[in-house]
């Protein structure tokens, strides 16, 4: 008896019953999705794992945090001024 009371042979019927039905192709595809989907599962994963380190890290230094906001304040103000200038120069029709 196998996992469940299922013997090996019922396993590898049902394996044969279910390549009849939907063919290797189709197995194939979702296999690939499937995998697909766990990866970026994982890499969602490590990502919210980064975030959460950083996020303590700023916790423990306000100051680095403080910077970090003047800095992207800076490189926003910068953009906004770049973006007058385009229309500016563009004749102030979008």
């Amino acid at each position: 008896m196998g996992p469940g009371g299922i013997s090996p042979w019922s396993l590898l019927l049902i394996l044969v019953i279910v390549l009849l039905l939907f063919g290797t192709k189709k197995l194939r595809n979702v296999g690939t999705d499937l995998g697909g989907a766990l990866k970026g599962f994982k890499s969602a994963m490590s990502d919210g794992e980064k975030a959460a380190k950083d996020g303590e890290n700023s916790q423990q230094d306000p100051e680095s945090l403080e910077e970090n906001d003047a800095d992207s304040d800076a490189a926003s103000s910068t953009a906004r001024r770049e973006q007058v200038k385009e229309k500016d120069s563009s004749g102030g029709n979008a």
